[in-house]
């Protein structure tokens, strides 16, 4: 009965039966985010070097624009909007080609399902949140920095939690198979503490962390050398598996005793 676990913007008849799903079905808010994504590092490649700059002093994330000591008021532009928006505005840019594509086949990866069970207003607002999550740990971890830090990884992180919460919902299905994604965006999520004892998600975990730790901690400092924002991934990771109840349609009824704890 899946009316009773559906809400808003979720149409259960769209899954229903994986032999008539097209090879790719990928929604159509990702293929914006993956559009804009690129045609912001496009447009970067082509302003010159001078104009780049001043796009990341306005829009990337700057931990020594909220100190002082190190920028005096007027150093930076944007002003008070910009200690707001870079939150999440230093989401869409990137170092490189390589770097947005990378970032690009993640969020078609782990987002995908994700949209498909928030749909677009709350995927949009997931993204961003997830996002100024990953920047507010990073100003938490390198106060006073004045390294730009870019990049939609952080909410590419976000979408890997939260695909966690609710990809292993359904019994005796194969993780991460299209037939066990379509019901798993439909089913209410388990609670946290039971995907949490899941050993497949604890293997996922442990491996996530221990490769962003091992990048992060073995990468030298700085934009122009690739160093990895770990702390921003684990901002935004850490706030995917738990704020996802607040973004998620599905809700688990009272006749729903699957998940009793």
């Amino acid at each position: 009965m899946w009316d009773a676990y559906v809400i808003g913007v979720l149409d259960p008849t769209r899954h229903a039966d994986p032999r008539h799903q097209p090879i790719f079905n990928v929604p159509a808010v990702i293929v914006g985010l993956a559009v804009v994504l690129i045609a912001i590092q496009a447009l970067r490649s082509v302003v010159g070097e001078a104009t780049d700059i001043d796009i990341l002093a306005l829009f990337a994330f700057i931990p020594a624009r909220f100190d002082p000591t190190v920028f005096a008021d007027g150093v930076l532009p944007g002003g008070t909007g910009a200690d707001v928006w870079t939150f999440v505005t230093y989401a869409f840019l990137h170092a490189d080609f390589m770097h947005v594509g990378v970032n690009t086949l993640w969020l078609l990866a782990f987002g995908s399902p994700v949209a498909r069970r928030f749909g677009m207003a709350r995927f949009l607002a997931f993204f961003l949140f997830t996002a100024a999550a990953g920047a507010g740990l990073h100003l938490l971890t390198h106060a006073g920095e004045p390294v730009p830090m870019i990049g939609a990884s952080a909410a590419v992180s976000g979408c890997m939690a939260a695909a966690l919460r609710f990809m292993f919902a359904t019994e005796g299905y194969a993780a991460w198979r299209p037939d066990a994604m379509q019901h798993a965006v439909l089913l209410p999520a388990p609670p946290l503490l039971r995907v949490l004892r899941d050993r497949r998600v604890i293997s996922f975990v442990a491996v996530w962390f221990a490769i962003n730790l091992a990048f992060g901690l073995g990468a030298p400092s700085g934009i122009a050398s690739g160093a990895v924002a770990w702390e921003a991934h684990i901002g935004g990771f850490l706030a995917g598996l738990l704020a996802f109840p607040l973004f998620d349609p599905v809700r688990r009824t009272p006749a729903d005793r699957r998940y009793a704890d």
